[in-house]
């Protein structure tokens, strides 16, 4: 039987198959069965090394080394990551084209190098001159960052190992090749290939290494599942190419918490940090209009005040919708189902949108009496109060549960002005009295409805 000497890798999930198919069986997507060549596996025993370098030790005796994070002197960015970069750690940066990868990671790496920190830029995608070009328009001076245009695996290698560079950008991951693999730039192997070396080196060279990636039509990180797995970090940029406004939020960290976000506003003069963002998702909201709830949320160590919409209208088809933005949509059916059972409203036959305004995603369970109350309020036609914020854990039998971290969402309430708030009453003890806020406690969402809901 003849040795086969090519395969067909799914471009999309890494299914590998001796012939080619026109649909994968592992994801199901079609046409993605791109042929790749078989790469010689070594003989037994090459592989392994003849020497032992390293031995076990116990995990008791290790004494802790204390880590001096590289800060990048952009608080928000700092924040999401944990406190700053840790030496050797590889983090991917993903995000729609044209969102503001590449300007972050630009500003971030000039403002790093001016405070005398040596970073190389690496451009797939762009010349040096298109990179001045745009590091001009944003005002960065960047004397002291290296740039470098070249896709080349092998070349990229040289020049991190001859300019001991303490920081690198890699932009992007699917630009760039490995010579020494038959398969075009962008595909499984590449990608895989090319982001695992740059990891074996940065371990070794103690280097902050960022790779920016692509995201596919799905929302996806373009190429292998593996590649979020063999780095330490994950971020995703996001936003809308239509709007300023844009939100950078962990999905892994090795070395720090993933419910952390960054706030950034897209200007001329490139991403600014907003400072109070609870302000900017506010700037916009709708007063004494039914279907609005202002709730305090929590997003890792930082409150937040968003603005919850719901809209309730009669339903024009058999089964009635249910849409939700920004929450969990089987959050939104449990709840419609405690309204309707524990208090009478009757939404079997109306559709019930709910929308998280600012495009901040809410998971925490402390935004189900926002949630609740918007959707009461936009069914009886009757606005809740434009000047108290909600905040409440809803059970099925309709009580209203206590939260973590109370103090902290009654400050940021109390900072932006709002005069009133209910809390769960479990809440109540040992809270500290607030000058300006009047905070009340309930049991019920039947008493909710009663106290936030204008007659």
């Amino acid at each position: 039987m003849a040795k086969l000497r090519s395969k067909y890798v799914c471009q999309h999930c890494g299914y590998e198959s001796p012939r080619w198919l026109g649909r994968c069986p592992d994801c199901g997507k079609w046409n993605s069965l791109v042929e790749e060549p078989i790469l010689p596996r070594p003989r037994r025993g090459e592989g392994r090394s003849q020497k032992i370098k390293s031995q076990p030790v116990s995990l008791g005796a290790l004494k802790p080394i204390g880590v001096e994070r590289l800060v990048s002197f952009f608080p928000e960015f700092d924040r999401v990551l944990g406190g700053g970069i840790v030496p050797g750690s590889v983090i991917l940066v993903a995000g729609d084209p044209g969102i503001g990868k590449s300007t972050l990671m630009l500003q971030v790496g000039a403002r790093i190098a001016e405070k005398g920190t040596p970073v190389l830029y690496v451009s797939g995608e762009e010349s040096t001159h298109q990179l001045k070009l745009r590091a001009d328009r944003l005002g960065l001076g960047g004397g002291k960052m290296l740039v470098l245009a070249e896709t080349d695996l092998g070349a990229i290698h040289q020049c991190l190992e001859d300019n001991q560079v303490q920081l690198a950008v890699i932009d992007s991951i699917q630009a760039i090749y490995d010579s020494g693999l038959e398969s075009a730039p962008g595909s499984i192997s590449q990608v895989r290939e090319c982001a695992a070396s740059l990891l074996n080196l940065a371990k070794e060279k103690d280097l902050s290494l960022f790779l920016i990636g692509h995201v596919t039509k799905e929302g996806a990180i373009a190429g292998p599942r593996v590649l979020e797995h063999l780095v330490d970090t994950v971020l995703y940029f996001e936003g809308d190419r239509h709007q300023s406004l844009r939100i950078l939020r962990t999905f892994k960290n090795r070395f720090g918490s993933t419910d952390e976000i960054g706030v950034f506003d897209m200007r001329e003069e490139g991403l600014v940090e907003l400072k109070n963002p609870s302000q900017v998702f506010l700037s916009e909201r709708s007063v004494d209009i039914p279907g609005t709830a202002i709730v305090p949320c929590l997003k890792g160590t930082r409150p937040l005040l968003v603005e919850v919409q719901a809209l309730v209208t009669r339903g024009h088809f058999g089964y009635p919708q249910r849409a939700a933005m920004g929450i969990d949509p089987k959050k939104l059916a449990l709840l419609i189902a405690v309204l309707e059972r524990r208090l009478g409203l009757a939404l079997g036959d109306q559709d019930v949108f709910i929308n998280v305004a600012g495009g901040v995603r809410i998971d925490e369970p402390a935004v189900d009496l926002g949630i609740s109350l918007a959707i009461a309020s936009s069914l009886k036609g009757k606005p809740v109060d434009s000047n108290m914020s909600l905040v409440g854990e809803v059970g099925l039998g309709g009580e209203v549960r206590g939260v973590g971290q109370i103090e902290k969402r009654i400050v940021e309430a109390e900072k932006l002005g709002f005069k009133r708030m209910l809390i769960p009453k479990a809440n109540l003890k040992g809270l500290k009295k607030f000058s300006i806020i009047g905070v009340s406690g309930i049991k019920d969402l039947r008493e909710a409805m009663e106290r936030a809901i204008k007659r």
